[in-house]
């Protein structure tokens, strides 16, 4: 069972040699590595070619000639794959040894097309472990996962048939490319036959690089996080789901991190976004009673508590994993 690991690099050259490293040193043999040169302009690409140097491994190396975005990169390595399995790998992050081959080995036993893991939060001085939940079937990992909100759908801790991809023409957005391409998972997930987990952290998703995309507060990440959550929803309505009031707990679930962030900028976002959800936060049995209770209070216009919680939150992590 051949995999297809596709690498973006942009602009990580502090970071990528560890993930290179874990990338070569996989336990599973039968891999292709595509790394895709994002017109990068620093030393990203040399270390790259540095490292993979000292290892037998099947590497190919795609570049941009200008510099196109994440999205873009994912796809360039996608339309070149040749695997059964796709798996992505942001290039700051690092993997533990084994990871593909026990994502590979619950491929197998379970016929699955859509294979999760648990991760961890790796922060400068500690880790986090993030805990995945068991599901019966790929409908409900997607309602009571990605739509309620017990999973992220982040595309570094899945592995995914590569026939989902090509048979529906799912494909990272490019237009709206700065933010919320992850997105993408949903669909892919609502279109899987079999999904399976892997109850261990083998993925690192590094939160101490402070260059990354996903900390940028510009008006255009957000307005194109909406539009990949807007794409979605209309995916899930074109493809119905089990139970339909799952979507009105994904959209709180879309705006829920503005009430962690706890700022003007983000509560207002979460006034502006998907007002009419807000009838559901009490149907949310899915999350953490303090999670329901910062909704109760935004729907209240008590926003004094929730930036206080917020606040709690950042300086317990601050406290904790600095």
């Amino acid at each position: 069972m051949k995999i297809s690991v596709v690498i973006p690099v942009y602009r990580v050259e502090n970071y990528i040699q560890r993930c290179v490293r874990s990338l070569m040193e996989q336990t599973y043999q039968d891999v292709e590595f595509l790394f895709v040169d994002d017109a990068s302009g620093d030393r990203s690409m040399d270390i790259v070619r540095d490292v993979v140097s000292a290892y037998s491994r099947d590497v190919r190396f795609l570049a941009h000639e200008e510099n196109k975005g994440l999205p873009s990169a994912r796809n360039t390595g996608l339309r070149a794959a040749s695997g059964e399995y796709i798996y992505h790998c942001d290039s700051d992050d690092w993997l533990e040894p084994t990871m593909l081959e026990k994502m590979a080995a619950a491929a197998k036993a379970d016929d699955a097309d859509f294979v999760y893991c648990d991760f961890f939060l790796s922060f400068a001085g500690n880790e986090r472990y993030m805990p995945t939940p068991d599901y019966g079937s790929s409908m409900e990992a997607l309602e009571k996962g990605f739509l309620a909100g017990q999973m992220k759908y982040n595309v570094w801790n899945k592995l995914v048939r590569r026939s989902l991809y090509m048979d529906n023409g799912i494909c990272s957005p490019e237009e709206h490319c700065k933010g919320g391409e992850d997105l993408m998972m949903v669909k892919i997930l609502r279109m899987s036959r079999r999904c399976a987990r892997v109850p261990e952290a083998l993925y690192h998703y590094n939160r101490a690089n402070e260059n990354a995309i996903t900390k940028t507060r510009s008006k255009r990440h957000f307005d194109d996080i909406k539009a990949n959550a807007d794409d979605a929803i209309a995916f899930l309505h074109a493809h119905p789901i089990q139970h339909p009031e799952f979507l009105e707990l994904f959209k709180l679930n879309l705006k829920l991190p503005f009430l962690l962030a706890g700022d003007t900028l983000h509560i207002q976002l979460w006034k502006d976004w998907y007002p009419e959800s807000n009838a559901y936060i009490k149907q949310n049995t899915w999350l953490p009673a303090r999670t329901i209770l910062i909704q109760k209070w935004a729907d209240k216009g008590w926003f004094l508590p929730v930036r206080l919680y917020a606040w709690a939150v950042r300086m317990f992590y601050r406290l904790k994993y600095s």
